[in-house]
């Protein structure tokens, strides 16, 4: 290659999944491989869902752009849904529909940080979080995301690391890599750090619909100045099984979003039209599908949960929770991504390194397990125990 590239993107690592897929080889296999390596669900789009866009794709103005937050319909069918979810205030003009929620993160960063800024990052971290701030120059100061307390970090923790160049903190939950739900308390304090150091909390909610309890995740909304420092994130592409359709959503205040709209319209122009109409069709017709959905997930948790206790395995269940496990595999001393390939190549069992997730995790793994049937969760667990 004649030409220089940008040292801020080639300095980051390649994408993960994609490197993991790698290690499949392909050729017959004596079994089927388990592959617990994407956060993907199984199962298609609802039917009803699948001819809706098949009829909307015959309307005209579904080859148009739409306006730069998206579709006003949709955009206030999802401020009744979260307000109706958190028992909190929200309109459609706190609401903007992104393509996915990782174009959501990628906008609220550079919404709020520039190269030399920091914001803080528990960690582990979801590797896409990470790869955007190195290619933007911001650095992650990073903070355990476990703590004394249980399986997520501390406010505490991450105060102590604040400085005149933070920007914003980051939470993820029900988290990934770690499946981890942050309780409402400690949510409500990184909340108030954030309000007291005048820095944004950012919080990726992209699989706030499968946590076991109805209760609203936190009171954030329901404050009456959420808008000067909460900034959340979502995803259709989980709940409504719909993850090709790139759809997802900022929910914020007024001054953020004017300058989200700059960022958002530069990247994209608009969220593609037809997996709006999608998104809006799924808030407003499935509910029924989606909890059985729901429902469902919950179950192959428990099960994963119940098989990870089988007798002499000596993985250990770090946490769990919405499509994750984080694991602490037994080879100490050993690269994580190491054990990884062994387990692909010699036991047909594909998951994630944690040294995929940030330093200091060689002794994990994370299984992704909403691709694989309730049925198969024993059979992860026997895989498992073929390798020790």
């Amino acid at each position: 290659m004649a030409y220089a590239v940008n040292t801020a993107v080639s300095h980051v690592e390649a994408p993960p999944i994609a490197e993991a897929q790698k290690w499949v080889k392909p050729g017959p296999r004596n079994r089927d491989l388990l592959n617990l390596c994407q956060a993907v669900p199984s199962y298609p789009p609802a039917d009803a869902l699948q001819d809706e866009v098949a009829r909307a794709a015959h309307e005209p103005d579904t080859s148009l752009y739409t306006a730069i937050r998206g579709l006003p319909a949709l955009r206030e069918a999802l401020a009744h849904h979260m307000a109706q979810d958190y028992r909190g205030t929200i309109s459609a003009e706190d609401v903007a529909i992104t393509a996915g929620c990782n174009q959501a993160f990628a906008a609220a960063v550079m919404a709020v940080a520039k190269a030399g800024d920091n914001i803080v990052v528990p960690l582990p971290y979801y590797f896409n979080h990470a790869m955007w701030l190195g290619m933007l120059g911001i650095e992650a100061r990073h903070v355990s995301a476990f703590s004394r307390d249980g399986a997520w970090p501390s406010a505490q923790d991450a105060g102590a690391v604040i400085d005149g160049k933070t920007r914003a903190i980051l939470l993820c939950t029900p988290n990934n890599p770690t499946g981890a739900i942050y309780p409402p308390q400690v949510i409500s304090a990184f909340y108030e750090l954030a309000q007291a150091r005048g820095i944004a909390l950012i919080m990726d909610e992209t699989y706030k619909d499968f946590r076991p309890d109805p209760a609203p995740p936190h009171d954030l909304f329901q404050r009456p100045d959420w808008r000067e420092t909460f900034v959340q994130l979502y995803s259709f592409s989980k709940i409504f099984a719909m993850t090709g359709y790139r759809t997802g959503s900022i929910i914020a205040g007024p001054a953020f979003m004017a300058e989200a709209d700059k960022i958002l319209d530069t990247m994209t122009i608009c969220p593609p039209h037809i997996s709006q109409r999608a998104a809006l069709f799924g808030l407003g017709h499935l509910d029924t599908w989606k909890n059985g959905k729901k429902a469902m997930m919950l179950a192959r948790t428990e099960t994963l949960r119940a098989a990870l206790k089988r007798p002499g395995l000596t993985y250990e269940l770090v946490s769990s929770g919405a499509y994750f496990a984080y694991l602490r595999h037994p080879f100490r001393g050993e690269a994580s991504k190491a054990v990884a390939m062994r387990l692909a190549a010699e036991h047909d069992l594909l998951c994630l390194p944690g040294s995929m997730f940030g330093p200091n995790q060689e002794d994990y793994l994370r299984l992704a397990f909403a691709n694989v049937d309730q049925s198969l969760m024993e059979a992860v667990a026997e895989r498992l125990a073929e390798s020790q």
